[in-house]
């Protein structure tokens, strides 16, 4: 987490409601970004995060409510009056123009000395570790390459925000993957606060200092990243981070839970009361034995799914439910589909109490 990040507010949205027509896409949405924060707005289509990056920069206009850039009320003033920045996903380079050019260009406009706006060109690719391609066009330069050199003219004129609409969506995996660490280097060491808009939950959890998760034009939960994967407050955003499985459960009279329909007991989580609740149950909280164990329930191996590094084993119950449990490299033999394991869930699962 940034060290500046609980000092000053950067970025204040309060009652922020847009619609278009009868959708409304923001409900009366509050939110505090901190200064040299990086923080993710992560939903689905049609969430609504697009829309509220969008209110901040200015180039959408709230129905109601107020939006604040370090205590500026900014809500009615177009973008050239928020110093604020962007990057797309759509690198938006001028094609005609050097990368010198494009990312002095913002700086020409302000009015910058052309020697004082080729000092900052040159701190701005070292900074995105690109000073080769000062004199070359976007036609010349990767898919990655052009998104850095966007990322340095965004950055160039220090804006106090910098948003970024799913600037990685169109590259391959292996260079989004580069670039999200790339990208978390760069926001450390400009200190510029992050607002970055994104649909992929691991792209936010490996990158935020923060995820607000929306639904429906409303933010469901935010959290920093490790709060939001192990301890989701609603079904829904324990769903949506990750792979899980909800196992309603209820207390049993040994202090334990019971998992409906079965005689399988687990560990009652401690942060529950209630006497039903579902079981937050993540691949990695699946533990799996050949043989019969302490606290183990029988279960039949049902698919093996190789991931690379790791496998994803989804076992069926004898009692029924389904699971998904997470094991390093390829399953041995004993892990086949049709193999007979031992299931026990670790104590790390968390609960939701029933609505």
């Amino acid at each position: 987490m940034h060290p500046v990040m609980k000092e000053k507010i950067g970025v204040s949205l309060r009652g922020i409601t847009k619609c278009y027509g009868e959708l409304r896409v923001s409900d009366g949405i509050d939110l505090d970004i901190f200064e040299g924060e990086f923080l993710t707005l992560l939903g689905s289509s049609g969430s609504g995060k697009t829309t509220l990056m969008r209110i901040v920069a200015g180039l959408e206009f709230c129905d109601s409510g107020t939006v604040l850039l370090q205590g500026r009320d900014v809500t009615h003033l177009p973008p050239r009056q928020r110093n604020v920045g962007m990057v797309f996903q759509q690198y938006s380079l001028f094609p005609h123009m050097t990368v010198a050019e494009n990312i002095s260009y913002g700086l020409n406009i302000r009015g910058w000395k052309s020697a004082d706006a080729a000092r900052r060109v040159k701190e701005m690719l070292e900074m995105v570790r690109l000073p080769e391609v000062v004199g070359r066009y976007p036609h010349q330069l990767s898919g990655g390459q052009q998104q850095r050199v966007a990322l340095a003219r965004a950055l160039a004129s220090s804006p106090q925000v910098l948003m970024l609409d799913e600037p990685l969506g169109a590259l391959d995996l292996k260079l989004r993957k580069q670039l999200q660490v790339e990208l978390k280097r760069i926001h450390r060491e400009a200190g510029t606060t992050f607002l970055f808009v994104t649909h992929d939950q691991d792209e936010a959890l490996s990158m935020s200092d923060r995820v607000a998760v929306l639904r429906s034009g409303r933010i469901e939960q935010i959290g920093g990243t490790r709060e939001i994967y192990e301890t989701p407050q609603t079904p829904y955003v324990a769903d949506f981070i990750g792979e899980v499985t909800l196992l309603p459960c209820m207390r049993a009279a040994d202090g334990r839970a019971l998992v409906k329909g079965t005689t399988y007991e687990v560990p009652v989580p401690s942060n529950v009361a209630a006497a039903q609740f579902d079981l937050v149950v993540r691949p990695e909280h699946v533990l799996l034995s050949a043989s019969a164990q302490a606290d183990a329930a029988p279960a039949r191996v049902a698919e093996v799914h190789f991931e690379g590094g790791s496998s994803i084993v989804q076992v069926t119950l004898d009692a029924g439910p389904a699971l998904k449990a997470r094991i390093l490299g390829m399953p041995d033999l004993s892990t086949r589909a049709g193999a007979p394991v031992w299931v026990r869930i670790s104590g790390a699962s968390v609960g939701l109490a029933d609505s």
